[in-house]
């Protein structure tokens, strides 16, 4: 429930209600802002299909999903020949928000379960580029120096716009009534199957180059646009887009294109892009994984622990054989795993992630231990992140160091830059 006093914000659960400025510090956020991130975690997602059909919005988000496939002619209802294997599918329901933190759709999306596809029969090449977080933050703060307008773009149904050369044939999803023993034998790419990605990819690449973009050889999925001195960038991660530069009359252009090739929806100002908070100011652009690391504490069971004040204890070494060996090393790999990818804007918690991520392998019990102190501390600081502020300077600065022999295992030196 979102209260109407300017400081009182609850997070409802299935277990209790807890105070969401308690753990997330929103306080000294603007209005704008501080709407944003509150809607973002008061609306919940549905986990299948069954829980799903008891809402409106998303049977009509499902039947909006089988209209835009059918139109596209995405597949055919055909008798399963003899001896052909079948492809899996599922849905994925998905809240998507605009710059001011409304609902601007809730979008179901049907996908492919493409694990159970055999290379060489359905499917062959599957290698697709995304982008680099390190072209991300180095373009935000390029963004930031110039003040430039930093837009965000959404591809609707973006993989059925890629051309499927291989013979697929998916099982007839939830929501769908047909004859026993047919199939959807797939015209089109899908979601989830593995040489999506880089079928969509082939094409949106295609039309972009077309149009007069270059792509840059640092990174395949950056596209840049120079016309009288002045640029146009833009920055794809598979369906979701990221346009700036300071040439505002072809970026419009350029909206105006993509939305006649492939159907867009302008979210407006660049505000949550692959579970990353931007915000906004006179100051610069802030970027933060709040929501990410809430969740992450959420499913971790850390939400009600005590806060650390540090990642790691003071002079923590640790060692191969310390502790008993853990029974649940996958548990133990998607926590390093999450927390690897919360170093994209927390780079006062990278030397302790690196530190736990050298025992993924055969994980003790110290090592866990050593995790949730790293879980202990978000809990304290869950709005940390990195302001990338205006009117800096555009050259590069490079930071390195490193101990000597720190290493208890092996008396390696750790080196950083």
């Amino acid at each position: 429930h979102l209260q109407n006093s300017s400081d009182y914000y609850t997070y409802l659960s299935t277990d209790r209600i807890h105070s969401i400025d308690q753990y997330l510090t929103l306080k000294h956020l603007s209005q704008t802002y501080r709407n944003y991130v509150f809607n973002t975690y008061l609306h919940i997602e549905p986990k299948n299909f069954e829980e799903a059909t008891k809402h409106v919005q998303w049977k009509e988000a499902m039947n909006e999903e089988l209209k835009a496939l059918e139109k596209n002619q995405t597949w055919d209802l055909v008798p399963l020949p003899k001896g052909k294997k079948l492809v899996g599918s599922k849905w994925i329901y998905k809240i998507k928000y605009k710059s001011d933190g409304t609902i601007e759709r809730f979008k179901a999306r049907l996908v492919a379960k493409g694990f159970t596809q055999t290379e060489g029969i359905d499917y062959s090449e599957t290698f697709a580029p995304v982008a680099k977080m390190n072209t991300v933050r180095t373009l935000l703060s390029v963004a930031a120096n110039k003040n430039w307008n930093l837009m965000q773009l959404d591809v609707k149904n973006a993989f059925l716009n890629g051309e499927l050369t291989e013979e697929v044939y998916m099982e007839i999803p939830p929501g769908i009534s047909s004859k026993s023993g047919y199939a959807c034998k797939l015209k089109k790419a899908l979601y989830g199957l593995k040489q999506s990605p880089r079928a969509w990819f082939a094409r949106l690449s295609e039309a972009l180059v077309q149009y007069g973009f270059k792509r840059s050889s640092a990174d395949y999925t950056m596209f840049t646009h120079i016309h009288e001195s002045k640029i146009t960038i833009l920055l794809v991660y598979v369906d979701d887009i990221i346009l700036t530069g300071d040439d505002d009359i072809f970026m419009l252009r350029v909206k105006a294109f993509l939305n006649k090739q492939f159907e867009i929806k302008d979210l407006g100002v660049l505000r949550y892009f692959l579970e990353i908070e931007v915000a906004h100011s006179d100051k610069g652009i802030f970027i933060c994984q709040r929501k990410y690391t809430f969740d992450l504490l959420k499913e971790t069971g850390n939400i009600g622990a005590k806060a650390a004040d540090t990642p790691l204890e003071i002079n923590c070494k640790l060692k191969t054989n310390e502790g008993d060996l853990v029974e649940n090393v996958q548990s133990f790999q998607k926590l390093v795993g999450k927390l690897i990818y919360l170093t994209v804007t927390r780079p006062d918690i990278m030397y302790a992630v690196s530190l736990i991520s050298q025992f993924m392998h055969k994980p003790r019990s110290s090592h866990v231990e050593a995790a949730h102190r790293i879980l202990r501390y978000l809990k304290g600081t869950p709005g940390k992140g990195v302001l990338m502020k205006r009117g800096q300077t555009l050259d590069v600065v490079g930071y390195c160091d490193a101990d000597w022999a720190g290493d208890p295992n092996d008396r390696r030196s750790t080196s950083g830059y």
